[in-house]
């Protein structure tokens, strides 16, 4: 038999736990965004040994070294690119910690990671990230005002999964900003 004090201690503890929901909702403060963005590089790389852009995207022990945060809360219908107006909010946050960057730092540059988790085919999860990724920068760029210049797109599908799973795993299906100024000539 449950008894009151039982049961309000069950109720607090759900009442605690973040839902599904709540936790996809979330999307970091733009002063947070801009912190793990700004915050000091976890490496500085000689001259010698910075590398192109095209380089920087291939090479995961580089993109691990630089500074990011990962984004799980932008919604995106089942296999659909667009982002609607009604995750604007969300992006706002995104908008304002980059341009807050910019206007300290204009050769501060952005790589957009878009990420799905392991449902569907390797080849549909890889077109669907670079999609995603482009739609979030076209987004930046038009509706926010965000230089199209600083920002790069990149799309790694199912390669980099948060939760090792081939199942739906909304944790997956992130967009990741890494900053890498500080990794190419």
């Amino acid at each position: 038999m449950l008894t009151r004090r039982t049961f309000a201690a069950v109720l607090i503890a759900a009442l605690a736990m973040p839902t599904l929901a709540a936790a996809q909702a979330t999307t970091p403060s733009a002063a947070t965004i801009e912190r793990q963005l700004e915050a000091a590089p976890k490496v500085k790389l000689r001259p010698n040994q910075r590398v192109t852009i095209r380089e920087f995207k291939r090479r995961p022990d580089l993109r691990r070294m630089a500074r990011s945060i990962d984004i799980q809360s932008i919604n995106f219908a089942f296999g659909s690119a667009a982002i609607s107006e009604s995750q604007y909010g969300k992006i706002e946050n995104i908008a304002d910690a980059l341009q807050r960057i910019l206007r300290r730092d204009r050769g501060a540059r952005i790589l957009i990671e878009g990420h799905t988790d392991a449902v569907g085919s390797f080849q549909s999860n890889q077109i669907l990230s670079e999609q995603r990724a482009a739609s979030l920068k076209r987004t930046l760029v038009r509706e926010f005002g965000v230089p199209g210049y600083a920002l790069e797109t990149v799309g790694y599908g199912e390669e980099f999964l948060l939760v090792q799973t081939q199942n739906e795993n909304w944790r997956n299906r992130r967009v990741t900003l890494r900053r890498f100024d500080d990794f190419i000539r």
